[in-house]
This record gives C-alpha cells, structure tokens and sequence, in this order.
C-alpha cells in the first residue's frame, strides 16, 4: 500500500506532462515537413527533414504572403518591446501609487484607492472605443506609444503592492525618520528591495499578459511593420480561397513560446516565493 502511494501520485504527474506537452510535439513535427505532407493520412508522428528551412523561413523572410512582408523576428521585436513597457510600466506605477496610498496622509487618500480599485470592473475591452479615440487624437496609431500607455496602469498591481506595504512594521519607517531618510530614499532603500520578489512574481505575471495582447494591437498598430507575433500567427492562416501553410503557423507559434517560457523558467524560483512567501 504504500509502495502504491509512492508510485501513483508521479503515475498522474507524467500522464498530466504527456497530455499537455503532446499538442506541443505535434505542432513541432508539423515545423519539419511541408504543406502536402501533413494534408495526407496519417499525419507524421517523426521529425521530417524541412524544420531547419521552415524556422528559417518565417523567422527572417516573412514565411508567406499572408504575412504580408513582416518577418517573425520583426514582430517577436514588437512583441518584446510591448510586453516589457507594459510590465515595468505597470510595475513602477503600481508601486509608486502603493507607497503613496498607504505611506503618506492626505486628503481623499482612501477615495484614490477605492478609484484604483474600482477600475477593476473596467478592462480595456469595455472602454475600447474612447480609449482608441483618445489615441488616434494623441496621433499615436501605429507606436509603440500607443500599443503600451493605456495598457499601463495596473489596479491588481496596486492592490497586491497595498497589501504587502501594510505588513512593513510602523517601527522601520520611525527608524528611517530618525536616520534622516526622507519619502523617496526610504522609498529607494527600503521599500523596493523589500518588494524584490513581489516584483519579480508580477513580472512573470504581467509579462505573458503584454506578450499575448491580441485586440489591442490588431486596432491600434494596423501597419504591417507593427504586427506582434499573436496577430502574425491570425495573419498566417488562410481563409476559404487561400490554403493555410500549417508547418509556418507551427513555426511561429513555438516560436512565440520562447520568450515566455523563458522568462518562466528564469524567474521561477522567485515567481513561487513571491506569491508563498510569508515572511515579510
């Protein structure tokens, strides 16, 4: 019985990575063959001898015409650049308005908070059309300006960073008073290495969160040298009368992986003791 106890529970993990990482083996074969070998049954189970050619293809040469000319690397670029300003954005922000809420006294102070709070119940899907207007005003249409700025401020953030600046014992801010430190040097000295792995957990977080953005940038960055790689990989599928080059959307989309799965795997040790670490 518990030889069975010990077995079972890796029995279910292995099952679990065999489901989920199959999708993905299977898009990595379809990166090696060409379009008439995986239109025939049975579809290849094996590598085939093309996969070099066709990362290559869609990486520097656009892959096809429905990309237009945009190569992959030109927009994993633009996917990169928004995914990062969208993330320490909202990082720098979110702290800034933290500190301010819970460190200083003023007028209306919990009113801000609650305003923050509030904003919550309106993600960018439901004020789209002024926020778009208010862009195509600023002449930001086809920037990274625009694909970044109304995507910066961060209620959950804020929120998150709220909570933790509640748990610094009032007897760390009498100390840094009586050394002399003022707002923005105990804000710079003690405050932000405290928040280090509240930080990089976000970070995590809100990176996929910019990198997988796909309404937003399709209404605002319509030119083709502006395309991420998530409207890239729509671009690439053909419609009724275009067949679609399946081996070049399963290049780009393990491609469009990478980044992400990066910043997972590199950021895992301080991504799990962010949002488990209790002691403060």
């Amino acid at each position: 019985m518990q030889r069975r106890s010990e077995w079972l529970p890796h029995l279910v993990i292995w099952l679990g990575i065999a489901i989920t990482a199959f999708p993905i083996y299977q898009a990595f074969i379809a990166t090696t063959w060409m379009p008439p070998d995986l239109a025939q049954a049975p579809v290849p189970v094996l590598p085939g001898p093309y996969g070099l050619d066709n990362f290559a293809r869609v990486l520097f040469d656009g892959g096809t015409s429905k990309v237009g000319t945009t190569p992959v690397g030109v927009m994993m670029w633009n996917s990169l650049v928004m995914a990062l300003a969208i993330t320490l954005g909202k990082i720098a922000i979110s702290l800034l308005s933290a500190y301010a809420v819970v460190f200083f006294q003023f007028p209306g102070r919990m009113i801000c908070f609650w305003l923050i709070f509030i904003t919550l119940m309106l993600p960018v899907e439901v004020r789209i059309v002024p926020t778009y207007q208010v862009v195509v005003d600023l002449g930001m249409l086809n920037t990274f300006a625009g694909l970044t700025v109304p995507l910066i401020a961060s209620a959950t953030a804020t929120l998150l960073f709220r909570q933790f600046f509640l748990t610094i014992p009032d007897e760390l801010v009498e100390a840094a008073k009586i050394d002399g430190a003022g707002p923005m040097r105990f804000f710079k000295d003690t405050v932000v290495p405290l928040s280090a792995t509240n930080m990089a957990a976000l970070f995590v977080i809100l990176f996929i969160y910019g990198w997988n953005q796909y309404l937003w940038p399709l209404l605002i960055a319509p030119a083709a040298e502006m395309d991420t790689v998530v409207l890239g990989i729509k671009k690439m599928m053909g419609g009724a009368d275009a067949p679609t080059d399946w081996n070049l959307v399963m290049a780009t989309a393990l491609l469009a992986l990478l980044p992400p799965v990066a910043v997972v795997v590199l950021m895992q040790r301080w991504f799990v003791k962010g949002l488990v670490d209790q002691e403060k």
